[in-house]
């Protein structure tokens, strides 16, 4: 589900969905089936996929309800399901506002609106390349409010090259890892039959 400009994941031979026109032709470029549509109102069938990620995606949708629904209604029962969002809201920073978040999720309640909708974590990992520093934070979004264009050409050419080569290893565990320290999370998720 939206991919956007730089998909995480393969992307050829795959079903994509998106809201931005350049993000589709881009995925169609690379071998993606894309289909511009909402995630609260997918055009697949029921139990359409084995396998659906939507990374980085229910916590910019002001309906969660509805993209976590439609979510688990194209996932086959016993398929399986990756999501990555952002956790705790008391870490709400000036870049969840600049990328359009609506949310971070407390745990607890990220894991009640999964079972909501029949989806049970298998297992987790930390995610993200959101940096530790406050300082480098609050940097980036001075240029990215000032310079836009020109901190997006550093970001795309230099800085996140550089952040994919030094990120680490996702190391998935059973279940829910400890999220005290954790910005982002992502989790395999089955969908009860």
């Amino acid at each position: 589900m939206a991919p956007g400009l730089r998909p995480r994941l393969p992307i050829a031979a795959t079903h994509c969905l998106d809201i931005s026109r350049p993000a589709l032709a881009q995925l169609a470029a690379h071998g993606a089936n894309a289909v511009q549509g909402l995630v609260t109102s997918q055009p697949f069938a029921d139990a359409s996929f084995d396998l659906v990620c939507a990374l980085d995606i229910v916590e910019h949708v002001e309906d969660e309800d509805g993209a976590l629904s439609e979510l688990a209604r194209v996932t086959s029962p016993g398929g399986t399901l990756l999501i990555s969002t952002p956790l705790h809201p008391s870490r709400w920073n000036a870049f969840d506002d600049f990328v359009g978040h609506k949310r971070r999720y407390e745990p607890a309640r990220l894991l009640s609106k999964l079972a909501q909708h029949g989806l049970s974590l298998q297992s987790s990992a930390a995610f993200g390349m959101q940096p530790r520093s406050s300082r480098l934070l609050d940097i980036g979004m001075w240029w990215l409010t000032h310079h836009r264009e020109r901190a997006l050409w550093w970001y795309n050419r230099a800085f996140m090259p550089i952040g994919l080569a030094r990120q680490k290893k996702l190391h998935l565990a059973p279940g829910l890892i400890p999220t005290d320290a954790v910005d982002e999370i992502l989790m395999v998720c089955r969908r009860d039959a």
